[in-house]
């Protein structure tokens, strides 16, 4: 069991995928260049549900989005196929970049909220404990739906019967975990 996704050494001990993101992510040491701004790795990649064409995604608390994309500009921009953009969210400036290196699909991805305030983050966590008490049966079925072309959130929400908003209703039983 991951006791802490905010320290990728777990990486190296994990699947085949895993551990060529490990090396990766140690090879362009972005986590060391990102350090100021409390990056996290998020997404399926970590909880081992991710598919071959996932990418990684490092979230990060920004509280200036000029000097944040400067600062990527100047990190990455030498990365294939860089770009960045900001966009929003939830009524939340988000900027983010994306880039390739080695085999994986990077997209950085930065708001004025701390890393683990932010949904990807609380997102996982959530998942994550769902994943571990729910069995490899459970995690098996949301890996063929994400492989049918379900986005991970709403292919938990499927199996789980929750309705409504699949992002949401993830949310929720965060806060009904946390009140137990």
């Amino acid at each position: 069991m991951i006791e802490d996704f905010k320290d990728i050494e777990y990486l190296k001990s994990g699947n085949e995928r895993q551990k060529l993101a490990y090396a990766e992510i140690k090879k362009i040491q972005i986590l060391e260049k990102l350090k100021e701004y409390n990056p996290i790795l998020t997404g399926t990649i970590p909880i081992g549900i991710d598919l071959p064409e996932s990418d990684l995604d490092i979230i990060c608390y920004c509280k200036d989005h000029l000097s944040f994309s400067v600062f990527l500009q100047q990190e990455f921009s030498h990365k294939q196929g860089f770009k960045v953009y900001a966009t929003t969210q939830n009524q939340t400036i988000c900027t983010i970049a994306e880039f390739k290196s080695g085999s994986f699909l990077f997209e950085i991805f930065g708001q004025s909220i701390p890393t683990e305030r932010q949904n990807a983050y609380r997102h996982m966590i959530i998942e994550n404990r769902i994943l571990l008490e729910k069995g490899a049966k459970f995690k098996e079925e949301i890996i063929a739906l994400k492989c049918s072309g379900i986005k991970t959130e709403p292919a938990f929400a499927k199996l789980l019967g929750l309705n409504g908003n699949p992002y949401v209703e993830l949310l929720k039983l965060d806060n009904k975990h946390s009140a137990q």
